[in-house]
């Protein structure tokens, strides 16, 4: 039997527009959702009614998830008709040891193994540039939903995280320091310093750009193990 620890990181002191959620379902079953709302485009609002959908409603299987994130999608282009109310959504159910995903947008997940690294989400632009593409709210239908399904095992790790975090450091960066650190607390306070340095100087790596992108940030990070 699998269990898991986590840890996430969340500073929203640039436009106050990410979020995130991580429920504890059951002993054998967990959620975690981050959602990166669109500057100018009431991403507060919509990132924070994503939260409010998924925080009370009782989500056994991955087509619940996709249920209310279609809902939602519906009730903000009714709104706004894909001009207002903008946000990702990258959703993780763990449902024993299969990792079922539900996304809408660029936010990543990824799921990284001591070999190999695995890519859930549709997307993750933000290594590259920043772009939300596939939001939600941005069509009547979210004809771009994106759903992986894997199998999970001792020693495997969870990520998801927004583009404030992906901007601003490299992929290989990422991984080496998920894959060395001892528990998902010591990899977000790696990454804090990381990116707390790179802030101070102004400056990144040339392949990510080579000027500092000053953006919410939002990650998190589940270390799955083997049940005492």
């Amino acid at each position: 039997m699998l269990t898991s620890t986590v840890a996430v990181l969340h500073d929203n002191a640039a436009h106050g527009e990410d979020n995130y959620l991580v429920r504890h379902l059951d002993d054998h079953a967990t959620l975690d959702a981050v959602m990166d709302g669109v500057t100018g485009r009431g991403g507060r609002e919509a990132s924070q009614e994503v939260v409010n959908a998924l925080s009370g409603a009782p989500l056994a299987s991955p087509e619940a998830v996709a249920a209310i994130l279609e809902e939602i999608n519906q009730r903000f282009y009714q709104i706004s008709l894909g001009r207002f109310l903008l946000t990702t959504a990258s959703v993780v159910l763990c449902l024993g040891d299969r990792l079922h995903v539900v996304s809408a947008g660029d936010s990543p997940v990824w799921l990284i193994r001591p070999d190999t690294v695995q890519l859930l989400s549709s997307d993750a632009r933000g290594f590259v540039h920043a772009g939300i593409t596939r939001a939600l709210g941005m069509q009547k239908t979210l004809r771009q939903l994106h759903r992986a399904d894997v199998e999970i095992g001792s020693g495997d790790r969870l990520v998801l995280a927004t583009d404030g975090v992906t901007d601003n450091m490299t992929h290989d960066e990422l991984v080496d320091m998920v894959r060395g650190a001892s528990s998902p607390d010591t990899a977000i306070e790696q990454m804090q310093g990381l990116i707390a340095s790179r802030r101070a100087k102004g400056t990144l790596p040339e392949q990510l750009g080579g000027r500092f992108r000053n953006d919410d940030r939002t990650a998190i990070f589940r270390f799955f193990s083997t049940a005492d």
